[in-house]
């Protein structure tokens, strides 16, 4: 089972890092993250799950 966090900014949050992905594949996954972090006021918790999402999405 997944806990998921919610809200509406966290959805943008991971929207824009897969953009940034898609546009800037050179950029290290974890500065991409740091950056929706600030871009998007999320939580420690909510950059923790960011990064095991797009980390594990990459193996």
């Amino acid at each position: 089972m997944s806990v998921e966090p919610k809200g509406e900014d966290f959805r943008k949050a991971v929207k824009w890092v897969s953009e940034e992905r898609t546009y800037h594949p050179d950029r290290k996954i974890k500065a991409i993250i740091e950056q929706a972090c600030v871009k998007y006021d999320l939580s420690p918790m909510d950059a923790d799950f960011l990064i095991r999402k797009f980390i594990e999405q990459d193996k």
